[in-house]
């Protein structure tokens, strides 16, 4: 796929959740993020990027998306320029407007890892330019994209699966993996103590998506729903920001472990493990799980790169 015959069929569109995006959309930045592993994998190399830049601003720290922007972005030719808080004065003695106005003169295209959602949406409101959600607090899309990626690379298809998310159903990966899963036609399940139930806005954003996609999402406190699942994802117990909750988080959500003796009550050897990273090993997910031939969490963490990549290579 030569740079001067790649069309984006999405130029100058942000991704910022997935609610604006339709499921064939979604389907496509799967298909080409799965066209750019097998580049990688047959050794080819690309300048796609070749002249473009990208400001990856990061309130939040991280692995996985930052090394996936950068990457990405420099294999195909591009400069990726990181910006932590203690670089920019997003939001502080600068207005995040003024800042997405600055940057949109500057770079071809925008990541944003941080805290507030209504931070990435004014950078896309004001720059001009593409603006991709790396985490908010809200949302965690690119994540949600790669676990839809490693699903179809193991299943083939993705429509009709089980999938079940067992820990804090609140958090932005939950989140995300409602959305697309309700546009997917995916059947959704979170298993959570009702405290850390998800919302009832984002429940009502998602039931339209999995009435026309035929979803059954489901959210309950009771662990046997895990029965005949597909696949099963969990999440750290505390997410960045929430460290004081730990021990009441901990005290809440043991009872939703995922480990030999949930991963035996599912009643299927085909049943396989999702996490997006980092996990804490004892908490959420053992040890035993973690390291088993069912995990597919290193799978996940390397198809972050490339949907990644998809992304940009769609909207640039």
């Amino acid at each position: 796929m030569a740079a001067e015959s790649f069309k984006a069929p999405f130029k100058g569109r942000s991704l910022l959740n997935l609610i604006d995006w339709t499921p064939e959309e979604i389907l496509q930045i799967i298909d080409i993020a799965l066209q750019v592993k097998d580049e990688h994998k047959k050794g080819e190399i690309h300048q796609r990027f070749l002249g473009k830049t990208i400001a990856l601003i990061f309130e939040k720290r991280s692995t996985r998306t930052r090394c996936s922007f950068e990457t990405a972005f420099g294999e195909e030719g591009g400069h990726p320029v990181f910006l932590s808080t203690q670089d920019i004065q997003l939001g502080g003695k600068e207005s995040v407007e003024d800042t997405a106005r600055v940057l949109g003169r500057m770079f071809s295209a925008i990541e944003f890892r941080g805290f507030k959602q209504e931070h990435v949406e004014l950078l896309a409101k004001y720059s001009g330019i593409p603006v991709y959600n790396g985490l908010t607090d809200d949302f965690h899309p690119t994540q949600a994209l790669a676990d839809v990626m490693t699903l179809k690379e193991h299943f083939g298809e993705i429509k009709g699966l089980h999938l079940v998310f067992a820990g804090d159903g609140r958090n932005n990966v939950a989140r995300s993996l409602l959305l697309i899963s309700a546009k997917l036609g995916v059947n959704f399940t979170i298993i959570s103590p009702k405290e850390l139930f998800p919302d009832s806005k984002i429940l009502e954003i998602a039931e339209p998506f999995a009435k026309i996609s035929g979803a059954k999402i489901t959210v309950t406190d009771n662990i046997s729903v895990v029965k005949g699942a597909d696949a099963v994802y969990t999440d750290v117990w505390v997410s960045m920001g929430e460290e004081a909750l730990k021990e009441t988080r901990k005290k809440l959500l043991s009872p939703y472990q995922v480990n030999d003796k949930l991963i035996s009550s599912i009643g299927s050897e085909k049943t396989v493990f999702l996490h997006c990273l980092p996990a804490v090993k004892g908490e959420e997910v053992t040890e035993e799980v973690f390291e088993s031939p069912s995990s597919l969490v290193f799978d996940e963490a390397e198809n972050r790169k490339h949907t990644i990549k998809a992304i940009m290579l769609s909207t640039l």
